[in-house]
């Protein structure tokens, strides 16, 4: 799917891309080559961060003080609010890796909308799925036109959902369209498209 993102965005002069996972240098080096602007927000750190300061907040606020639960919704409002801070229509690609399979399901949406607004008409988005849990968890970098490295990750604690198509396709039903396909190391590969 890689080959097919770049087929669609590989002619937009000064594109923009967004990663949402952690910063490789090969994978800036990839798109920058080739005349795009990295934008990089690991949205799964930054979650795992905001979640620990709410803990931490919640714990040392004072006794009968009214504080706003970690109701997962709740949550998800609050830190969409201090993330994902683009102008609407910036980006012809996102690489989103396989953050859905990770994030609370309660985001799942929210994060989708704010996608959709992120990306400009005739964007692409590639997204990775698993088909069953991992042993390893990965980190993902672009080694070539059609290459991505898995790179071995410490374990988040969190277990990957395994979102079946008819998940994926609900999640993306605002996108004009969406297509997965089962790769090697039980990962679906998802383009969709805006």
């Amino acid at each position: 799917m890689l080959k097919e993102l770049l087929w669609l965005v590989g002619d937009v002069p000064q594109g923009r891309v967004l990663d949402l996972g952690p910063v490789w240098q090969s994978t800036v080096t990839f798109f920058t080559d080739r005349g795009f602007r990295v934008s990089s927000e690991d949205l799964l750190r930054s979650w795992r961060e905001y979640l620990r300061a709410e803990e931490a907040r919640l714990r040392n606020a004072p006794v009968g003080q009214a504080s706003s639960p970690m109701e997962p919704a709740a949550l998800a409002a609050r830190f969409l609010q201090t993330s994902l801070h683009y102008p609407t229509e910036s980006f012809h690609a996102v690489l989103a890796w396989d953050v859905f399979d990770y994030l609370d399901a309660e985001m799942l949406p929210s994060v989708s909308a704010a996608l959709h607004a992120l990306m400009r008409p005739g964007a692409a988005m590639l997204a990775l799925f698993h088909s069953q849990p991992p042993a390893v968890p990965h980190r993902y970098r672009i080694q070539d036109f059609q290459t991505l490295e898995l790179i071995p990750a410490v374990a988040t604690g969190a277990v990957p959902r395994i979102l079946q198509n008819r998940d994926i396709l609900k999640l993306f039903a605002g996108f004009r369209s969406t297509k997965t396909i089962v790769g090697r190391d039980q990962l679906r590969e998802g383009l969709i498209l805006k």
